[in-house]
C-alpha cells in the first residue's frame, strides 16, 4: 500500500528523507565497504559517526560544557533505577507522578531509598500537570524527577516545577527535541530515543558532570555507574552502534529544518490543526486539559467504545495506522512527533471529518 501515515507511541515515524540516505547508505557507508550494522565500535569510521552525532546534538539542544552526553543502552525503563543509583547520596527524592512512566520511576526509587510523591495528577487519570509552584519539597532530596511529557496522557509541562534550589531530573522521551530547552535548568535530562529520534534501543541521558562520580550505591553495577560510560565516551562496551548513527542522520535532518526553533513552530502548527478540529468535534472530544496539553501525544475519545474501535479500524484502512489508545486508558491517540508531516495531520482532520458525518 505504500508509505502510510503513521501515528504510533514508538518506535515512531522517521524522516522519510533520513531513511532513504540509510537505505542507500547500507551496503557500503562512506566507502568503507561494509555496512554500519557490521563495522566495529572501535574502528575510526565509527568514532568520527558518534563524534559527529555528539556535536550535532550538543549544537541543537547548545549543551553546555559541563553536560555530558551519554548514548546508553536499556531504555528509559532502565535509568528509573540508574539515577536513584547514582544520585541518591542521602537516600532521599521527590518524585512528581503525572502519568504511567513516572509513576514505575517512582515505584523503582523506592528499592533504593525513600521516594516522595509530592505531586499527582492520578485523581483525575493524569488529565493534568498539578500546581508545581510551592511543593513540599524534601529538605535532604538528592533530586526531584518528572516526566515532561506524558506520552499515553498527552500532557506536558509548560513551565517546569519549583523546585526550590534541588536538582531536577527529567524524563523527556516523548518531547526530545522537539523545542528549544534550557538544559541548564536541569541535573538530567534523559530520553528514549524511539519516540522523537530514532530506531528503538537506545537513550540519550545529558548528565551534569558534578554529578558523574564513583560514589554510588553500594552494589551498583559497573555498567549502571554514569561515570564508567562518560569516562569511555559512551564505548565501554558496544553500544548500539547502528541506533547511534541513524540518530546522527535526524540531528542533521533537524539542523537542515531550521533547528528546535522551527521544530516548535512546526510542532504548534501540527497540533492546533488536530486541537481545534477536537474542540469543534461533535463526535471526538480530546481528554486533556487545554492547558497542559502535549504537542506531541494527542488522545481523544467518542465516549462509545465500539465507535472508537471503528473508528481505529476504518483509519488503518485509509493509510492512518497506530492510532489506538494505550491499552490502560484505551480511545484513540495520535502521537504527532517531529517526523510527522503536517500533511499526515491534515489527513487525520480530514478523516476524522467525514467519519463523524457518516456516524453521527
Amino acid at each position: 500500500m505504500g508509505r502510510v501515515y503513521n501515528f504510533s507511541a514508538g518506535p515512531a515515524v522517521l524522516p522519510e528523507s533520513v531513511l532513504k540516505e540509510v537505505a542507500e547508505e547500507m551496503l557500503d557507508y562512506n566507502g568503507t565497504g561494509m555496512s554500519v550494522m557490521e563495522m566495529s565500535h572501535r574502528s575510526a569510521a565509527f568514532q568520527q559517526i558518534i563524534d559527529e552525532a555528539e556535536r550535532d546534538i550538543r549544537d541543537l539542544m547548545n549543551i553546555p560544557d559541563n553536560y555530558k552526553v551519554l548514548f546508553l543502552q536499556g531504555g528509559a525503563s532502565q535509568q528509573f533505577a540508574m539515577i536513584p543509583m547514582n544520585l541518591m547520596k542521602n537516600r532521599v527524592a521527590d518524585y512528581i507522578v503525572t502519568g504511567q512512566w513516572a509513576k514505575k520511576a517512582y515505584q523503582e526509587a523506592q528499592k533504593y531509598g525513600k521516594a516522595n510523591k509530592i505531586a499527582s495528577s492520578e485523581d483525575k487519570t493524569f488529565s493534568y500537570i498539578p500546581d508545581c509552584s510551592d511543593l513540599p519539597i524534601s529538605p535532604d532530596a538528592d533530586y526531584v524527577y518528572i516526566c515532561e511529557n506524558n506520552t499515553i496522557y498527552g500532557t506536558k509541562f509548560k513551565k517546569l516545577p519549583n523546585t526550590k534550589g534541588k536538582d531536577l531530573v527529567a524524563d523527556v522521551s516523548s518531547c526530545f527535541l522537539s523545542e528549544p530547552v534550557d538544559v541548564s535548568k536541569y541535573a538530567i535530562i534523559y530520553g528514549g530515543v524511539q519516540k522523537n529520534i530514532g530506531p528503538a534501543g537506545m537513550v540519550i541521558a545529558i548528565v551534569r558532570e558534578d554529578l558523574i562520580t564513583e560514589e554510588v550505591l553500594p552494589g551498583t553495577p559497573t555498567m549502571l555507574t554514569y561515570k564508567t560510560h562518560a569516562d569511555a565516551g559512551s564505548l565501554y562496551n558496544t553500544p548500539n552502534a547502528y541506533c547511534i548513527y541513524v540518530c546522527g542522520k535526524v540531528f542533521k535532518w533537524l539542523k537542515a529544518m531550521g533547528g528546535l526553533e522551527e521544530m516548535k513552530r512546526r510542532n504548534e502548527e501540527k497540533a492546533k490543526l488536530l486541537y481545534d478540529f477536537l474542540d469543534s468535534s461533535k463526535l471526538f472530544h480530546g481528554t486533556v486539559v487545554p492547558k497542559d496539553r502535549s504537542l506531541m501525544n494527542v488522545p481523544f475519545v467518542t465516549g462509545d467504545k465500539e465507535m472508537d474501535a471503528k473508528f481505529v479500524k476504518e483509519a488503518a484502512s485509509a493509510g492512518l495506522v497506530n492510532l489506538k489508545g494505550h491499552r490502560s486508558v484505551g480511545g484513540m491517540r495520535a502521537s504527532i512527533y517531529n517526523a510527522m508531516p503536517k500533511e499526515g495531520v491534515e489527513a487525520l482532520v480530514a478523516f476524522m471529518k467525514k467519519f463523524e458525518e457518516e456516524n453521527l
